[in-house]
């Protein structure tokens, strides 16, 4: 039966007016022109060739003029599969977004010597994998969700493992062996797997993990680590049958005809919020996913965020626990150190007498983690003389010390001040507040003499470190992996961490802590220092639901996200009055702000009028990007414009301030 003659493709354009399917007419010579395949069309307006994806090929025709014939086919693979598709539409127009933004998250640019080789080599075998036992959870728990496609707020047991056998060496934390068991058990049952993690290190627990219980083959890798034709490979091997897909927030765009589980690791770290537009969180995209999709969903952590609280409540997630409760002996300390006596190495190092008390203690037998809030030597810089933050004369960003006597460097652009003076007194002499991950170091290696001490921060990643006695000082979220899990932990700057001005401040410091205390072996002690009442409740007695379920209590008194939905509108004022008058009725405005000649506005609205919201901001932008007006005969070209108007649906920027 002969193909279609008409080819619906959706161009790969910035433009939101063309996020719609376009009519091409299929002329001889492009009958491999199929729904998934990549594409070249003529753009008449702009008289140049665009690539786009076949999304259909009908018989029908939209466009009631003559069409234009489609160019050529770049791939013969489909590289985007139906699934994949129908989630990026979706997920768009829940953001009052483009498909077009998804899909360049979701399917990497062609990489020929990849595709041939794939072309050559046929797809593989389906892997042949033992469905493993899911340790630590009672029967008819996480094995039922999976089984049944149930969707599952899941709490992870605190520690780790060893992995691979005795004596391998592979200590594995307890977090990853269960979403590795749970992926395996779906592989087995011959479906597809995907695991989304905040970063790298994440990801490289969950590969450790995995490594004792499937085969190489049967992992796909998903990052934007990756270089450009591994990544192309694993879309490839993602799309040819049952696979784990283990990557960070754009895996969660992977191709999976069968989906079985897809897991979230830490759902509420930012992390997983897509910096690009349409701005689409990955629980947000796994949520609508596995809506349309079928199979399990878990969103899996030490803690939980509000927004799997939320849901929770609603009765849309179901609670899982680990069959035997367990969690580290956490002990709060006092702030101050006390220097008298024998404690006068705690004065020296900063720490309360009980944290030094306590590290001594444990470097006999093994590591000791110190996590610290800000990396370098000294965070916060300030003049001498007056006293004002010392500030980049560049770009306005605070200046750091980054290391003892180094020139100050900006935490913003990178810029040195070398020769610094302050626009306020013009004193040129810095006096220093706060520790980083230098001098910590630094102090403790004082308090301390004789012990290896380990530094682990953006700038010197450890991903791991062995059994010897150490400190390892450790920025939040970049806290190394300890084979045999720590002796202690310290969790030190704790008064600076809630201090930031942040709607979130209190679960992402509870989620920084739950997860460097989580490190502890099942025999270590947990020092808290110079935080007390709820958050430091919570964490002693490992009831961080209880702290989601205040917090989103609170929330709810407020009308703040997540218990309703917003959105910030950016663009120039008349832009934004345009767009406010064409709102339905179940969006509120907040308020409107105008800086340097632009406006923003910031939407409240309930979840059920969410796709009207949607749908009429989208509409407006659409609106105003097709009435921007060219260029008059003669004036000088400007290159590529910004849009008039711009839009972040739950965008937590204006509650971070």
């Amino acid at each position: 039966m002969p193909a279609a003659s008409i080819a619906r493709v959706l161009v790969d354009s910035p433009l939101p007016q063309l996020d719609r399917l376009l009519d091409y007419r299929v002329p001889a010579g492009t009958e491999g022109a199929e729904p998934g395949v990549r594409v070249s069309v003529p753009l008449r307006s702009a008289g140049r060739l665009a690539q786009g994806f076949v999304i259909e090929r009908t018989e029908q025709q939209d466009y009631p003029g003559p069409l234009s014939d489609l160019d050529a086919v770049i791939s013969p693979l489909r590289v985007l599969r139906p699934e994949v598709w129908r989630l990026a539409r979706a997920v768009a127009d829940r953001s009052a977004g483009s498909a077009s933004d998804i899909l360049r998250l979701a399917v990497p640019n062609r990489q020929v010597r990849v595709e041939k080789a794939w072309i050559a080599s046929g797809p593989p075998p389906a892997p042949i994998v033992d469905a493993p036992e899911l340790t630590g959870y009672a029967p008819g728990t996480l094995d039922a969700a999976l089984d049944t496609g149930g969707r599952v707020a899941l709490r992870v047991a605190p520690g780790g493992e060893p992995v691979g056998g005795s004596g391998s060496g592979s200590w594995t934390a307890r977090w990853a062996l269960t979403l590795a068991q749970a992926a395996a058990r779906v592989l087995a049952g011959g479906s597809t797997a995907i695991l989304v993690v905040p970063d790298y290190r994440d990801q490289e627990q969950l590969a450790s993990a995995l490594a004792g219980l499937v085969p190489p083959e049967a992992i796909a890798r998903w990052d934007a680590r990756q270089p450009n034709p591994d990544r192309y490979r694993s879309l490839l091997r993602a799309g040819a049958g049952p696979v784990i897909v283990l990557g960070t927030r754009s895996a969660v765009y992977a191709p999976a005809e069968r989906l079985g589980l897809i897991a979230v690791w830490n759902d509420g770290d930012p992390l997983l919020g897509e910096p690009l537009s349409p701005y689409v969180h990955a629980r947000e995209a796994a949520l609508v996913r596995q809506e349309q999709q079928g199979g399990a969903l878990v969103l899996a952590g030490h803690t939980r965020s509000t927004e799997a609280q939320r849901l929770v409540e609603l009765g849309y997630l179901s609670e899982v626990r680990p069959a035997r409760p367990r969690h580290p002996r956490i002990v709060p300390a006092a702030s101050a150190a006390n220097p008298a006596g024998e404690d006068r190495l705690a004065a020296q190092a900063r720490i309360p007498s009980l944290a030094w008390r306590t590290a001594t203690e444990a470097l006999k037998d093994g590591p000791v983690l110190v996590q610290v809030a800000r990396p370098g030597y000294s965070p916060g810089l300030y003049c001498a003389s007056c006293g004002e933050p010392a500030r980049c004369r560049r770009c306005g960003g605070p200046l750091r010390e980054r290391r003892r006597g180094e020139a100050p460097t900006c935490t913003w652009c990178g810029a040195l001040e070398g020769h610094w003076r302050c626009e306020h007194c013009r004193g040129t002499a810095l006096r220093t507040a706060g520790a980083g991950t230098r001098r910590t170091a630094d102090e403790l290696g004082r308090a301390f003499p004789g012990k290896l001490i380990v530094v682990s921060d953006g700038e010197h990643p450890q991903t791991a470190v062995g059994s010897r006695p150490a400190l390892v000082i450790a920025t939040r979220g970049a806290e190394p992996v300890a084979e045999g899990g720590y002796r202690a932990v310290l969790l030190l700057d704790g008064e600076r961490m809630v201090a930031r001005e942040s709607l979130r401040v209190g679960e992402d410091v509870l989620r920084w802590w739950s997860d460097a205390a989580a490190l502890a072996a099942d025999d270590g002690t947990v020092v808290l220092t110079g935080v007390g009442g709820a958050l430091a409740q919570a964490l002693a007695t490992w009831t961080q639901p209880a702290y989601a379920a205040a917090e989103l209590a609170d929330r709810k008194a407020l009308g703040f996200p997540p218990a309703a939905r917003s959105a910030t509108l950016r663009g120039t004022p008349d832009a934004i009055a345009d767009a406010v008058r064409a709102l339905p009725a179940g969006a509120a405005v907040v308020g409107i702000t105008e800086h340097d000649g632009q406006s923003r506005a910031i939407l409240r609205f309930e979840y059920a009028h969410g796709a009207a919201v949607a749908e009429a901001v989208r509409a407006e932008i659409i609106r105003q990007a097709t009435a921007r007006r060219k260029p008059a005969p003669g004036a000088p070209r400007r290159g590529r414009q910004p849009l008039p108007l711009r839009a972040h649906f739950d965008d937590p920027e204006p509650f971070e301030e």
